[in-house]
């Protein structure tokens, strides 16, 4: 028997299989294959991150403190490379973040997962995909950047599925949700600058979220016409953003971006219309929400159930490549937006 408690554990003569079935057995998989994470490999991992001394907070549910040795190992069987894991430790400590609400995003039932957003110079120099495809298959550093929180989040946090992970259904957002703001084709100041963070930042921002909601129009030809489709898309009776309590995201694909700000529409023009016109009308909920959400003490204003707290609370960005399309994506009930800087040596 192997104890799994020791900060070093001695695989023997392992190779590849016999580890992957080992670690299955061990419940550290997320069901791919994991890369073995050897001393060496563990050490040029922490070897990026030298200079970031501070503590973590414990992590739910198991409430253990990670170390840069722990994440660095989840990261190594993700199958990322070092120079990303400056990335991995700055998402780490953005879900740690109180405000997050690691512990309820991990025991609710709803599907939400660390949606991670990258902003800044940090994007082109590891090949964060910002353009086509970004939310899905084919870049490394994506892939691999949100696979090592979740190998974090269960290996470290004890965030295993059907028991401290509650979620009834899940998501493949699960395995890994990272991307980078595509900020060259983005008509407005990156979306970390409008945080606060200087441009020359590189920044990691998460919220427990679902996957990302398609917003297709290619009929809108005016900015309206576009912020009238996606306001439609996000009103959902469904979504857990009708508690009114959280953030959610809206990601413009660079074309529709570039008509809605064509026709002079701001960031806070935006936030305010898509506000407004993706609130639920109380007519649409069923009798039983009603009673719900009344019994919650939820505000009605407007005879309509508003999703977020205020305007600003509608998360703007860009991200994509060509077409017309773009995406919101819900929140968990209970969190707000956490965001940190990149610390690299």
């Amino acid at each position: 028997m192997i104890d799994t408690t020791e900060a070093v554990i001695d695989l023997g003569d392992m190779d590849v299989d016999t580890f992957n079935e080992f670690a299955i057995d061990q419940g550290w998989s997320d069901g791919f294959p994991l890369v073995p994470p050897t001393e060496a490999k563990v050490k040029a991992f922490v070897e990026q991150c030298r200079g970031d001394n501070a503590p973590f907070p414990p992590m739910s549910p198991r409430l253990v403190e990670p170390t840069l040795e722990n994440i660095a190992a989840n990261a190594v069987m993700a199958g990322a490379k070092p120079e990303y894991f400056p990335v991995v430790v700055a998402a780490v400590r953005t879900i740690l973040n109180p405000d997050y609400n690691l512990h309820g995003t991990l025991a609710t039932t709803h599907p939400c997962t660390p949606m991670l957003i990258v902003n800044g110079p940090i994007r082109h120099e590891i090949g964060i995909n910002c353009g086509s495809n970004c939310f899905g298959q084919g870049a490394r550093a994506n892939a691999t950047i949100g696979r090592a929180l979740q190998l974090t989040l269960l290996n470290v946090g004890g965030g295993k599925p059907g028991e401290m992970d509650r979620a009834t259904q899940g998501s493949p957002a699960k395995y890994a949700f990272c991307f980078g703001e595509n900020e060259e084709e983005s008509p407005w100041e990156p979306y970390h600058v409008r945080l606060g963070f200087d441009a020359s930042d590189s920044v990691v921002t998460a919220l427990p979220s679902e996957p990302p909601h398609n917003i297709n129009d290619h009929g809108s030809t005016t900015g309206i016409d576009i912020l009238t489709t996606i306001a439609g898309t996000m009103s959902q009776t469904g979504s857990n953003n009708i508690y009114g309590n959280a953030p959610m995201t809206v990601a413009f694909g660079p074309e529709h971006a570039a008509t809605v700000h064509r026709d002079g529409w701001t960031i806070p023009d935006i936030q305010e219309k898509l506000y407004e016109l993706s609130a639920v009308e109380v007519a649409r909920v069923s009798k039983g929400n009603q009673q719900n959400y009344a019994e919650r003490g939820q505000e009605i204003r407007n005879g309509r159930y508003y999703l977020t707290p205020s305007p600003a609370d509608i998360q703007i960005l860009v991200a994509g490549g060509p077409g017309k399309h773009s995406a919101f994506m819900p929140t968990f009930a209970f969190t707000s937006v956490c965001s940190e800087r990149v610390q690299t040596r």
